[in-house]
């Protein structure tokens, strides 16, 4: 079993996210049908970090390469990007739409040991996988213990 840190922000900061949501659910539903579908969403990411890279990943299924954009600007990552109803059926012959269409756009503040010339994006089997390399000078650097003091290398 996993020892998890107590951090009593993290349920205030939850519970936030969550009365977010409620809030942009229920005004999203207000209007009409047609309203819903072209109403504004936001894909769910995930960032995580080893010591080589930043690696943000994206859920945008049913979105063409095409129809996404990356950019990199003052460490500042945005994606946008359109997810279209498939215009094969028409929308009257819809009983329920509550898949998410029309566009979408989020961005990140990057750390400053992102490597901005060391991007890259792939998208397959509806995520989005954006690598972003570390500088190699900010990298952790190990220093050597030594058992005695005359070992220590010569000032010079």
């Amino acid at each position: 079993m996993a020892i998890i840190r107590f951090d009593p922000f993290r349920d205030m900061t939850t519970l936030r996210d969550k009365m977010n949501r409620l809030f942009e659910d229920a005004f999203a539903q207000r209007g009409e049908d047609k309203d819903m579908i072209s109403s504004a969403w936001l894909p769910a990411v995930d960032i995580f970090e080893s010591d080589q890279e930043l690696v943000l990943a994206a859920e945008i299924p049913g979105i063409d390469e095409k129809d996404i954009e990356v950019s990199l600007e003052n460490n500042i990552l945005s994606i946008k990007g359109e997810r279209k109803l498939e215009k094969e059926t028409k929308e009257e012959n819809y009983h329920r739409i509550e898949r998410s269409y029309g566009t979408f756009f989020r961005s990140f503040t990057l750390p400053s040991y992102v490597d901005p010339e060391k991007v890259s994006a792939v998208h397959e089997n509806g995520v989005l996988k954006i690598r972003m390399s570390k500088k190699p000078e900010l990298k952790p650097k190990k220093v050597k213990i030594l058992k005695t003091h005359s070992e220590a290398p010569e000032k010079k």
